[in-house]
């Protein structure tokens, strides 16, 4: 008689007709003890490495927007000093930008600035501590989500790719609302991956009232995948929510501006139904995106990009079909769509900054399923094991560049916060002085770091003929104003610049 071998449990493969349950980190092969899929990052490691990054990001971050600067510091400093800079935007005429999202920061810049007294720059650096704390506890919570989905590996990886890639390393602490849509997406993603659907809609929903408006599509995917788990929950969490922050928005709005509107359905008539001119406000080509992702994430952004060939090995699709395609697609989706669009800015792409070392990250851990002998349950050969080997390597290529990448940003355009500062020094020019600025306009600061010597910010014209902020203006009515010297055309305004250059 024939012998023959013992059946062995790898060797049952499931019918085409039985049910086949989602993967999980306890369905991956050990990877011989390296710290495969049965071992949790845990809580205390990831928030400290998070918070130890995004603290040195709190401290050494520049401004890289001047949206930053006169869209949300500047109504912030208003809020809290009575003084600042007011864009067209936030004219009543208009009522392009939600009060909504500033005074969720305000929330913090009004106790620093009660603890700080005068010293403003103190309270710059508390609401940007408060920014950074946001970002460890969304990228946290996703961190050990995809370790309890997926394993330790996947997760370290996306981990030292949230510290330290650049992208994600300066965007983390922006007083963007695209920022805020970044933070939502982190901790909506989780929230699925723990399956949680009613409380990912929820997030969802705040992260696109309170934040980005625009952002919506990019959570859809992440949407869909909750409500389809729990149509009922998730549904009525979604619907509570956006009902909520929509009226307690229209509320906020009508206090600030004094007239009953929707700044978030403002800015979409603008910019959708109203034949929204952004195009006023710089065109990129089609590319930009690409090379912008590429400048911020180098080989990462390539290697989330490629991800989905990856799902044409039978190993890679079992782990990572459909849940985590589904929660990666907003970066496919979001760079088409916004690629599309003639006005681009770096921000836009904030949203899916997350996702990216996600997928990257998926594509790494991967990457010995290329090569692993699906026959062999622990194939220990010399490509696979070539292949584990290469992996930290890719890792620590991307960490270098993105390090050289910070660091040339950080040292190279960090003059405006640091000169700035030194006006302290200064008050010999003495108390009602005007402080002038002229083509440099664009890098300003913010008000927090103009002392109180000083009675005024003027703008010198230099030639460039497009609108810029003025000051709010209190007899107008401070937030309520709509001033005549505004317009959404990006023309220069004839009181926008400083006349009597001896003031200065």
């Amino acid at each position: 008689t024939t012998r023959q071998r013992r059946r062995q449990s790898w060797d049952e493969q499931p019918s085409s007709t039985a049910p086949t349950s989602s993967y999980n980190k306890h369905d991956k092969p050990s990877d011989g003890g390296s710290g495969g899929g049965g071992v949790r990052v845990q809580w205390g490691m990831v928030v400290f490495a998070l918070g130890f990054f995004r603290y040195m990001s709190v401290k050494s971050n520049i401004i890289h927007d001047c949206d930053e600067t006169f869209n949300y510091w500047e109504p912030l400093h208003y809020l809290l000093y009575n003084s600042g800079f007011q864009t067209w935007e936030y004219s009543s005429q208009y009522a392009l930008r939600s009060y909504l999202y500033i005074i969720f920061h305000a929330l913090v810049g009004v106790p620093a600035s009660w603890l700080f007294g005068d010293d403003k720059v103190k309270v710059f650096y508390a609401v940007r501590l408060f920014l950074g704390i946001l970002s460890v506890v969304a990228d946290a919570f996703l961190v050990v989500a995809l370790s309890r989905k997926y394993g330790k590996r996947i997760a370290s990886y996306t981990l030292m790719m949230l510290c330290l890639t650049s992208g994600c390393y300066l965007a983390s602490t922006s007083f963007l609302p695209s920022t805020f849509s970044m933070y939502a997406m982190s901790l909506a993603t989780a929230l699925a991956l723990l399956e949680k659907p009613a409380w990912a809609v929820a997030i969802a929903a705040s992260g696109v009232i309170i934040g980005w408006p625009f952002s919506v599509l990019a959570f859809v995917p992440v949407t869909l995948f909750s409500l389809r788990r729990n149509l009922k929950r998730a549904f009525l969490s979604g619907a509570i929510i956006s009902v909520s922050l929509l009226a307690l928005s229209v509320l906020v709005d009508h206090y600030y501006y004094k007239r009953w509107t929707s700044s978030v359905l403002n800015l979409l008539l603008y910019n959708v139904l109203g034949g929204g001119e952004s195009h006023l406000y710089g065109v990129e080509g089609p590319l930009f995106y690409v090379h912008n992702a590429f400048n911020n994430f180098n080989f990462a952004f390539v290697l989330a990009l490629l991800f989905p060939a990856t799902l044409l090995v039978q190993a890679v699709r079992r782990k990572f079909v459909p849940e985590l395609l589904i929660f990666i697609s907003p970066i496919y989706i979001w760079l088409a769509f916004m690629s599309l669009q003639p006005h681009k800015e770096e921000r836009f792409l904030y949203p899916i900054y997350p996702l990216i070392c996600v997928a990257a990250s998926a594509f790494i851990e991967s990457l010995p399923d290329f090569f692993h002998d699906k026959y062999v349950r622990n194939d220990r050969s010399l490509i696979v094991l070539a292949a584990k080997f290469v992996r930290p390597v890719i890792l620590s290529l991307i960490i270098s560049i993105s390090y050289s990448r910070t660091f040339s940003l950080i040292h190279g355009y960090s003059a405006p916060l640091e000169i700035y500062k030194h006006l302290d020094y200064h008050e010999d020019a003495g108390v009602g002085s005007t402080l002038c600025v002229g083509s440099e306009w664009h890098r300003f600061p913010s008000s927090f770091f103009v002392p109180d010597y000083v009675a005024q910010v003027r703008w010198i014209d230099d030639g460039f003929r497009g609108l810029l902020p003025l000051p709010f203006n209190s007899t107008l009515g401070g937030t309520s104003a709509a001033p005549v010297y505004f317009n959404n055309k990006n023309k220069a305004s004839e009181e926008q610049y400083l006349r009597d250059l001896e003031s200065c």
